[in-house]
């Protein structure tokens, strides 16, 4: 399969109220860059030339806000991240192309930041692998801790920060919701409860996901620069 015959979709989760965020509105519609956190994040996709469609999962009451965001299909999400990701790839499969994707990947709302490098990485890693997806490894101590008090120390070998977007073959990852109960922290998760493989590619610090007030200030610094 060549570049060109790829059918590749992105699904972004944007279903969620970040509270951690601060100010008031969930953390995707909160001004950045001249825009929203929402309108710097779907930009990175639409301007990728791999990317042949767009599902922005929403929660219902974002509706109206959501709906100036141009180039992407809207759908409604679910209660539970993993509920919210099978109503976007359930949108895909009966959305106005003509066949369900090759391959999808998932991403999360909150990371505006990443690079071509990343997308092209975790989409030319499924070629062999029915998922990938980016991830850094660990370099700090690891503690445990108990009311404020280390406990004790973890090593860090093979351990890695995980990051989106994870990429799956579309038919295998759908396949693996379905068959899967709920409450996963991520579609890798998922994906491995399946029996299903995922290649690790290089993440970068760049995409990070805005989490807390001062996230805000970080991610304004560096798409300015």
């Amino acid at each position: 399969m060549t570049k060109s015959e790829e059918h590749i979709a992105a699904v972004i989760v944007a279903a969620g109220r970040g509270s951690r965020a601060g100010g008031g509105l969930p953390k995707q519609w909160r001004p950045l860059g001249g825009g929203m956190v929402a309108e710097a994040t779907v930009a990175r996709f639409l301007a990728h030339p791999r990317i042949s469609e767009i599902v922005l999962v929403i929660h219902p009451d974002d509706q109206e806000i959501a709906s100036g965001i141009n180039g992407v299909i809207l759908t409604h999400g679910g209660a539970s991240r993993d509920a919210s990701v099978m109503a976007g790839l359930e949108t895909l499969q009966s959305s106005a192309q003509s066949a369900a994707p090759d391959y999808v990947l998932i991403h999360d709302i909150a990371r505006p930041l990443l690079s071509d490098r990343i997308i092209d990485d975790v989409i030319d890693a499924l070629r062999t692998s029915p998922g990938a997806a980016p991830a850094i490894p660990v370099t700090d101590a690891l503690w445990r801790g108990h009311e404020g008090v280390v406990t004790g120390t973890e090593s860090r070998e093979g351990l890695y920060r995980a990051q989106t977007p994870q990429g799956f073959h579309y038919d295998k990852i759908v396949a693996a919701h379905h068959a899967h109960p709920g409450g996963a922290a991520d579609d890798v998760e998922v994906a491995r409860s399946s029996g299903l493989d995922v290649a690790i590619v290089p993440g970068e610090e760049r995409n990070m996901k805005i989490t807390t007030p001062e996230d805000f200030a970080r991610a304004e610094k560096l798409l300015k620069g």
